[in-house]
């Protein structure tokens, strides 16, 4: 849920409902996060025979030229926007883009040729209006039945992928669209075969040309003009900003996924963890609290297994390590075999990270560590975990910036005392209490306290022992 996506392409004009070029000055029409915001500075000198490796785009660009076609030459998509191309032509084109669900006129402008391209880059059910020596030659609702549609979610996310997948479900079966979603190669296996009906593409294998429209899914820190959100994501939820992205019912639920071994893995009872994080803000950052935790969870009959990516995790003097007591089950793992290791977990205990989502995926009960999100962010689970009386919730305050390359993020406490406090505060006590709250919980203490008790040697036996013991030196000396 890290990644920050920059944003390019805002209108200059603060409220600005469309722009218009001139075929002229017509350059590729700019994505929504298509360069990083960096792109808009001057570069630093470089040698002459320094290459300079391009910057790659989080999601393929749309087709330079509108996919649709109209009459007269006319040109028309949904792929950035709404986006409209006329020809050269002695007579001026009128263009009027409307917004058929709120009844307002977005744009009207007249020109002899170029382009018209709304600014706003989320769902929105346009029409388009065009007349010519006021004949009208094109009017056209949106209509995504039966057409392509892509919606691209960016690489190198976990949780919010997870998250908002439900969503793009939700936006096929609403428009009854031929839908495409572009994503990350190791997500794709946890829902090809459970959606046959959806074609699932890594970002190479794009062809922007098919697409009559297109959505880009992502976490818009910088869209202060909400030109690729109708709200900032952290009013809504990290999963649920899809919902207001793609127009749908932004009620959560989770995906469906797909296990090909669907096997218990292990005969005992386990709970699943995971402590590892991509920023020391997410952390759990109680100095003992994992290992009292762990050996809690052992005591009550648990075998607990840790499934992170990496045992072993941070930057500079900071490193984090797989809890002592843990059974080490990291790695660099297929997502569907971390889902067969949650599926049959008793609970899973972890942070707001991606191995919580994928345990809420794959029905887990879920205990959530977190002081630097608002449980608005996450999926609802009864096992949350947030302490109020601590600096908390920093991440969805739209005030501060996350800076996804520092580490040590922490906006309003950093160098100070109470740096990390909202999870340093949080207690051993509190998370024992939670966790006692799952149904179940404990059943398996009393076969641990049996095995341990048939396997204890009773006193007498100890006492006769000792004795024989003291014998046998008796008898050397």
């Amino acid at each position: 849920m890290n990644v920050a996506l920059p944003v390019s392409g805002l209108p200059t004009a603060a409220g600005s409902l469309t722009e218009s070029v001139a075929e002229s000055s017509l350059s590729p029409p700019s994505q929504g996060n298509g360069a990083p915001a960096a792109s808009n500075s001057n570069p630093a000198p470089v040698a002459d025979s320094e290459p300079v490796s391009p910057i790659k785009p989080p999601y393929p660009p749309a087709a330079e030229i509108p996919t649709q076609h109209g009459p007269h030459d006319l040109r028309f998509d949904f792929n950035s926007g709404c986006r409209i191309l006329v020809p050269k032509s002695a007579h001026p084109w009128r263009v009027r883009i409307s917004d058929l669900d709120t009844g307002n006129v977005l744009y009207q402008t007249e020109i002899n040729e170029g382009r018209v391209n709304s600014s706003k880059r989320y769902f929105i059910r346009f029409r388009i209006e065009i007349w010519q020596q006021e004949q009208s030659v094109l009017c056209h609702d949106y209509s995504a039945v039966d057409r392509e549609v892509l919606i691209q979610f960016p690489i190198g996310t976990i949780g919010d992928s997870i998250g908002w997948f439900p969503y793009v479900v939700k936006f096929k079966e609403l428009h009854r669209c031929r839908l495409t979603c572009g994503m990350g190669e190791k997500l794709i296996p946890l829902f090809r075969d459970a959606y046959p009906d959806i074609t699932f593409l890594p970002h190479e294998q794009i062809k922007p040309e098919s697409y009559y429209a297109t959505y880009s899914l992502g976490l818009f820190f910088d869209d202060k003009e909400l030109v690729f959100q109708p709200c900032d994501f952290r009013y809504v939820g990290l999963h649920r900003t899809a919902g207001y992205i793609l127009g749908v019912d932004p009620t959560e639920i989770p995906p469906c996924l797909t296990i090909p071994d669907d096997t218990r893995p292990i005969a005992e009872p386990y709970v699943c963890i995971a402590v590892q994080s991509t920023t020391q803000a997410k952390y759990w950052n109680n100095p003992s609290g994992w290992f009292e935790i762990i050996r809690f969870l052992k005591n009550a009959g648990y075998r607990v297994i840790c499934i992170d990516q990496k045992p072993i995790h941070g930057v500079g003097l900071v490193w984090n390590q797989i809890p002592n007591g843990a059974e080490n089950e990291t790695g660099d793992r297929p997502l569907t075999e971390r889902a067969r290791w949650l599926k049959h977990a008793d609970f899973f205990v972890g942070l707001s990270s991606g191995l919580s989502w994928l345990a809420w995926a794959a029905g887990t009960p879920v205990v959530m560590i977190s002081g630097f999100t608002h449980p608005l962010n996450e999926f609802g689970t009864p096992y949350r975990i947030v302490n109020y009386h601590t600096c908390n919730s920093c991440w969805n305050d739209p005030h501060l910036h996350f800076d996804h390359k520092d580490f040590l993020w922490c906006p309003r406490q950093k160098d100070t005392a109470r740096q990390f406090e909202c999870t340093r505060l949080i207690t051993v006590e509190h998370v024992k209490a939670t966790i006692q709250r799952i149904p179940g919980f404990g059943k398996h203490a009393s076969k641990v306290k049996a095995i341990a008790h048939a396997e204890a040697p009773s006193k007498a036996e100890t006492f006769g022992k000792a004795v024989q013991s003291a014998k046998r030196r008796h008898v050397t000396s």
